[in-house]
């Protein structure tokens, strides 16, 4: 008797791909709304501290993002879990 592997799940699959489409279809469209914003009114443009201020958040993500993730590895791999 042999055993046959079973089905992958193509359900779970196609459900991540349409859902990361969704969110890069509402990225891009927010990304077309973000952009025109200030471009018909000049007060309303983003200035060079608010261009200061976005850089310095996303630093802080990322630099967030990547630590928690190397403190995730090291406690795997020094079996503290």
């Amino acid at each position: 008797m042999t055993d046959k592997p079973p089905k992958p799940n193509r359900i779970g699959t196609w459900a991540v791909i349409l859902s990361l489409l969704v969110i890069l279809v509402f990225s891009l469209a927010m990304l077309y709304v973000g952009w025109g914003m200030g471009g018909d009114h000049p007060d309303n443009a983003v200035t060079a501290s608010g261009y200061t201020a976005m850089t310095m958040g996303i630093i802080a993500t990322v630099v967030l993002g990547v630590g928690l993730m190397a403190l995730l590895f090291y406690s795997h791999r020094s079996g503290r879990d």
